[in-house]
């Protein structure tokens, strides 16, 4: 199984942690070059998803899509029946390098499997299959955002290339929200503990770029006031997230914020 790391050009720092990372957790790695939106000043222009009519998608969040749909070309066409993807500031558990070297863990009916966790609250399946190495995998009910780390079937890269090839869609929202995932018939796990992590969330020496460019743009539209919603839209956000707790238990379903597996080998 090829694992890919996507990685612009202009940021050797980020490789050089992940060369680090992979090095630590003895997997072979192979570049992805990115797509630069600073290159590209017009791919805020092209198409975009209904969902984003009041925020379109930055130009850095699109070259984000194309970026992994590279990826997706190179799993698609390759003999393994699964690839590995991750962007360059991630931070692995300890045994990582376990699940990295061989793939017969995968549930059958696995298209995506999210290895990541993004520390915010999701909605898993009750029902789970322990993989060995204190890692289990359950069906992801819920999005779960993020894209940092994540295999793929080689039969859904060619779908979310097809699914892709006119239209724009935040990547994470379009691999791990299942109202767009299952649409295309797609089947998702979600590895618990994660096996990885943005290194924002362990560490401050990677932030996020795509979240820096996005908060610029919205401070810059005149909507940043908006994002803190009136109180009774908050009450009525409030009782929903109520009756989805009851709904999703009646369904033999759980929220969860997925933990990251340890970092250090001495903690296993």
């Amino acid at each position: 199984m090829k694992c890919l790391i996507i990685n612009l050009d202009r940021s050797p720092d980020r490789l050089a942690h992940m060369t680090a990372e992979f090095a630590r957790i003895g997997i072979a790695f192979e570049r992805i070059a990115a797509i630069d939106a600073r290159q590209h000043p017009d791919l805020g222009l092209q198409r975009q998803h209904a969902l984003y009519a009041v925020q379109r998608l930055s130009g850095s969040e699109i070259a984000c899509l194309h970026s992994h749909r590279a990826c997706w070309a190179i799993i698609a066409q390759d003999d393994a029946p699964y690839g590995a993807v991750f962007e360059d500031d991630m931070v692995f558990s300890a045994k990582a390098g376990a699940l990295l070297a061989d793939t017969n863990w995968v549930p059958a009916d696995a298209d995506i499997v999210k290895l990541e966790t993004f520390f915010h609250t999701t909605v898993i399946q009750r029902e789970r299959a322990s993989i060995g190495h204190g890692f289990s995998v359950f069906r992801l009910r819920k999005n779960h955002i993020g894209a940092g780390g994540y295999l793929l079937s080689r039969q859904a890269a060619r779908d979310l290339l097809l699914a892709t090839a006119e239209i724009n869609v935040a990547v994470d929202n379009l691999i791990f929200d299942p109202a767009f995932t299952t649409s295309i018939g797609k089947t998702i796990y979600q590895l618990v503990p994660a096996l990885c992590a943005q290194e924002q969330f362990v560490g401050a020496s990677l932030p996020s770029l795509i979240a820096q460019e996005r908060d610029a743009a919205w401070v810059a539209s005149g909507r940043a006031n908006e994002r803190r919603k009136p109180v009774m839209a908050r009450i009525k956000r409030e009782v929903w997230r109520t009756a989805r707790w009851i709904a999703d238990l009646c369904r033999f379903r759980r929220q969860i914020v997925v933990p990251l597996g340890s970092i250090e080998a001495g903690d296993q």
